[in-house]
Parts: C-alpha cells; structure tokens; sequence
C-alpha cells in the first residue's frame, strides 16, 4: 500500500501578461498622453460623444497602469503564507477593469439621455480635430496590446477598454461631420449611447471570464469527464475520482487527481503516462497526483463523509 505525488512543471516565472508589459508600457504613456488633451476637449467643445471618449481614455490609463501594478505584484516570489504568490492579482485587475467600464458606460448612458432632453451647444471643429488625434492614439495602442490579448485576461482587458476608445473616436467624427453639416445637435448624445451600448457585450464577457478563474472554474477546452474516462483507460489504472482543474493566472492551468492502481508500485509509470497526456491535450503544467489502492481509497472516502 502506498501513495505518491507529483507535479510536472513549477510556479512560472512569469506570467501571460508579463511578457506583454513593455506593450502596457507604452500603451499607458501613449494614452496619458493624450488624455488630458481629449478630457479638456470635450469640456470646451461641449460634446457628450466627446466625454463619453474621454471617459474610457481616463478609464484606459487606470486599467492599463492596473495592468502593470498586477504584472508587478504577480511576478513576486511564492511566500509561505501566499504559496501561489500574488498571480490571481492579474484577475484582480480584469475584474477591476470590467467593473470600471460597465459604471462608467452606465453614467453615459444617463447623461445621453439628459442631453437629449436638453441639447447643448455643440462645437463641431474642435471636437472633430481632438477625436482624430485620439484615433490614431488608440490605433497605435491596439497595435501595441493586440499580440498578448489572446494569451492574457489581463491584456485582453486593456485591449477591449482601447478597441472602445477607438470606436468611439470614430464615432466622435461621425457626429462631428453630422452637426456641422446639418446642425442636428441630437446625433451626438445618439453616438455617445450607441458607444456605451456596443461595449457593454464584450465588457460583460471579460467580468464572467475573470469571475470563473475566481470560482475556480475548469478551464476552457478542459472536458472533466473525457479526461477522467482516458486516465482509467491506461494500463494498471482502475479507477480515477476528485479530479479537478482550474486557472491560478492567464497561461497556467493547474490540475489534481487521484488514481486507483492494481499495483501502486506502478505509480511512477503511470503519473509519467499522465503528465505527458495532460500537457499535451490541455498543457496543464501543474499537477498533483496521488497514488492509491483501493484499501486508501477506502479510508479517503470514510474520513470525506
């Protein structure tokens, strides 16, 4: 009678979105940059397409400099108290952000609704000109932020707070065009509404990614029961059962299992046979694997009861 455990791979060194921070660094100081312009823009021009832009740039340099507090915090070494370190400080973060953006879009939302009850003063110009300069900004950021999306909750959420400024850029220039050529002051607050309202759909997906790695979700494209049917099905294994997997950070998914064998002095064997399965199928670095026989599984499953 016996057990083992093993674990293929470590704690990384880095994680998905430290490989990106020079991206968030230069995303953050092109939008620092150019925020300021845009807020004052859209005081003295007195367009709500304008603010609703401004808004999600403020938002911007806030998700992006939380970015790269997260990337600090998670590149920390493990503690005995915080075996895992600070990684899940990346979720954090895309939480925080999601949060940020849907009150933001919900405060532009109300004040498009105000502005349409009482329509102000436009200036279509200078609220033209601001814009496209903010849209060659945010271009050059989604450029920047566009490689480490797909590997990163982290980036991804900075990625989709830029793509909406972009958007909103454009449609700050749409309204703009619209009321100096017909003086329809209505189309802006209409712009501004349709900006808050396309983003909320993918805002809404970045918060329920983050809330799943919270609540320890299985990862995506990790199907439990087909992973649990091929671990029985390797020789000497009777049985499989606990098996859970989850996300600790972007890019590194973690698993535990334990294992029924005929003979547990086949354990090596067979923690080998499923590290190299698991890494391949669903590159599950992490692993925990305890051996059993069927007098252990016993006792685990009285003492669970």
């Amino acid at each position: 009678m016996g057990h083992g455990h093993a674990h293929g791979g470590g704690i990384p060194s880095g994680s998905a979105a430290a490989r990106n921070k020079s991206r968030l660094a230069w995303a953050l100081a092109l939008t620092l940059t150019y925020m300021l312009a845009e807020v004052i823009g859209g005081l003295l021009t007195g367009s709500l397409a304008l603010l609703a832009d401004a808004a999600h740039m403020v938002t911007d340099a806030g998700g992006l400099a939380l970015a790269l507090l997260a990337i600090h915090y998670s590149a920390k070494a493990p503690t005995p108290g915080k075996s895992f370190g600070y990684m899940r400080f990346e979720i954090l973060a895309a939480l925080a952000n999601a949060v940020v953006l849907l009150g933001v879009t919900a405060y532009i939302l109300y004040e498009a609704y105000r502005r349409f009850v009482e329509p102000n003063e436009i200036l279509g110009w200078p609220m033209m000109l601001v814009a496209l300069i903010g849209l060659g900004v945010n271009l050059v950021s989604m450029k920047l932020l566009a490689g480490g999306s797909s590997e990163s909750l982290n980036v991804k959420g900075a990625y989709f707070e830029v793509f909406s400024d972009m958007l909103g850029s454009v449609g700050v220039i749409v309204a703009a065009l619209v009321v100096m050529a017909t003086g329809w002051r209505w189309v802006d607050p209409l712009i501004g509404a349709g900006i808050g309202l396309f983003i909320i759909p993918r805002t809404w997906k970045l918060l329920n990614e983050a809330l799943h790695i919270l609540l320890e979700g299985t990862p995506p494209g990790v199907d439990l029961a087909a992973l649990k049917a091929k671990i029985e099905a390797m020789p000497g294994v009777r049985r499989a059962y606990d098996l859970h997997a989850w996300t600790l950070t972007s890019g590194f998914n973690a698993m535990t299992c334990h294992v029924i064998l005929d003979d547990v002095s086949d354990g090596p064997r067979v923690i080998r046979a499923i590290r190299a399965d698991v890494k391949a199928q669903y590159d599950i670095d992490h692993l925990t694997i305890q051996v059993e026989d069927e007098n252990i599984a016993s006792e685990t499953a009285k003492s669970s009861v």
